[in-house]
């Protein structure tokens, strides 16, 4: 079994270096090739990652699974988009400018924080940020093996509405609602601390809420559609499609990070 590595260097390098500690974890050594019973496979014993979409015992489609995105969307959720889509207020455009010219080293990533919403959705050309869906009729809960530390969120389906006045969180408060064969799940309460993804840097304010809408196209295929509503930080709402793959057979494995052991933090 493979022994997962823990990062303990402060980062202070630049991005394509500094976050390598962070995003470097063997994944999947706990679970690795067990045949999951019930998952509908070829003749050659292959996940047919094409079957249809399963259903849940209330008829809904059912979400759950180890999912991992397509990698490009972790460093820019904005890769499809065209520069008009993403229009910045004056002070986010500077923030941006100035986390680039530190060349990233104020990531929140880099400090064993959270990834934040939506990119916690997110994995790595350099190594998978897995994450499984737990579907229940009344509860969604997405547990995620992050490049920081083994997190969760829980989506609450049983009519609640967001908290008027909660307490800041990296994740927010989520609530969720069925339309159609799209669960639709709605973010708030942000602390403002998280960047919505890592190249780029794009800012996310307290004010930022947060609609991603989970589709399962098939079997072995899911789509989160985003939409960020921060008017702090950005002239308009933005969305991306960000298109996810099955991961069959296999599950998460725990994650810590421990960047914070530099000379401030030593005993």
């Amino acid at each position: 079994m493979d022994v997962p590595k823990v990062c303990s260097t402060r980062i202070t390098l630049p991005l394509s270096a500094g976050l390598l500690c962070v995003i470097a974890h063997p994944l999947f050594s706990q679970w690795i090739n067990y045949r999951v019973p019930g998952v509908p496979r070829t003749a050659d014993g292959r996940v047919n990652l094409t079957a249809p979409t399963p259903k849940s015992l209330d008829g809904k489609p059912d979400l759950s699974g180890v999912w991992e995105s397509a990698p490009e969307y972790f460093y820019n959720l904005a890769n499809d988009l065209k520069p008009d889509d993403v229009i910045m207020q004056p002070s986010a455009q500077a923030l941006q400018a100035e986390r680039e010219g530190k060349q990233h080293q104020d990531d929140p990533l880099s400090r064993c924080m959270p990834p934040g919403v939506p990119r916690i959705n997110m994995s790595t050309p350099d190594a998978p940020h897995p994450f499984k869906i737990v579907q229940t009729p009344s509860l969604v809960v997405l547990l995620y093996e992050t490049s920081s530390n083994s997190t969760f969120r829980q989506v609450f389906l049983d009519g609640r509405p967001l908290p008027k006045d909660p307490q800041p969180t990296w994740l927010g408060y989520s609530v969720g609602r069925w339309e159609g064969a799209t669960l639709v799940v709605e973010t708030a309460g942000f602390n403002g601390l998280s960047w919505t993804d890592t190249a780029k840097g794009h800012p996310q304010t307290e004010a930022a809420h947060v609609t991603e809408r989970f589709t399962r196209r098939d079997f072995g295929h899911l789509e989160i559609d985003i939409t960020i509503d921060d008017a702090k930080a950005y002239v308009k709402p933005w969305r991306a499609k960000v298109p996810v793959k099955l991961l069959p057979d296999t599950d998460l494995i725990e994650t810590y990070c421990e960047n914070e052991k530099d000379q401030l933090h030593k005993r």
